[in-house]
């Protein structure tokens, strides 16, 4: 008779530790969760209060083709013409001309260099300018934003470039250089042509580069070029 009443208090026992052991198994998940959404709490803090900052372009070396070379002549840090600020991406090249006939690369870097006296109340500059004997001239590192291209300044590279007359065409020498810096930058920056080089006529609808808004098939010309220089530049050659 004893032994039965203490199987039944045995077994009248336990549930009871089951229950009592579940609970404690439910307090700890709860526990666990609690945690979960604070740690997810506090990060979603962290990053709203210190959002990730993106990595500014790295400036790449010189291309070595003997064509030409790369002329690094910065213009001073000054609001109108170099404001200094972080080229935070890179999505795209733009190609404009310099709108001043028989001008010099060389010349129209001093231009840009002039602006910082903020005299005239304009603001421009490029990072690159390819002048008429096909040289190119550096203003601006490409760590920076130029002045160039309107609301496309903060994610894109700006070529300025020379032609000998009105008309806005570009010498042989002027082109070759052009298509040779272009492709470089293509490479560089893992561009497509056919999408990611435009024109400033594109950005804001302005006739520059003139010849090449004026003549769509000369600038699908030079889109093509590009590419087949940017395969050959890939390969070695």
């Amino acid at each position: 008779m004893k032994m039965q009443r203490e199987k039944e208090m045995q077994l009248q026992e336990q549930p009871q530790e089951e229950v009592q052991e579940a609970s404690k198994s439910s307090v700890r998940i709860l526990k666990i969760f609690a945690v979960v959404l604070l740690w997810g709490a506090l990060c979603g803090v962290a990053l709203t209060l210190f959002p990730p900052q993106p990595r500014p372009p790295r400036e790449p070396p010189p291309p070595e083709d003997p064509k030409y070379e790369i002329t690094k002549d910065y213009i001073p840090v000054n609001p109108w013409s170099r404001p200094g600020k972080v080229l935070e991406q890179v999505e795209g090249v733009v190609i404009h001309y310099v709108g001043n006939p028989g001008s010099s690369a060389k010349g129209n870097r001093d231009y840009f260099a002039g602006l910082a006296s903020g005299e005239t109340g304009v603001y421009a500059s490029s990072h690159f300018i390819v002048g008429l004997e096909g040289e190119v001239i550096q203003c601006i590192p490409l760590t920076e934003i130029s002045h160039a291209s309107n609301h496309r300044n903060g994610d894109t590279i700006s070529i300025e470039v020379c032609h000998p007359d009105a008309a806005g065409q570009f010498s042989l020498f002027t082109y070759d250089s052009l298509i040779e810096l272009t492709a470089w930058l293509c490479n560089v920056y893992e561009l497509d042509p056919s999408e990611d080089v435009i024109r400033h006529y594109d950005v804001i609808g302005k006739r520059c580069p003139r010849y090449y808004v004026d003549h769509p098939e000369a600038w699908m010309q030079i889109l093509a070029d590009v590419e087949v220089r940017m395969e050959e530049l890939t390969s070695g050659r």
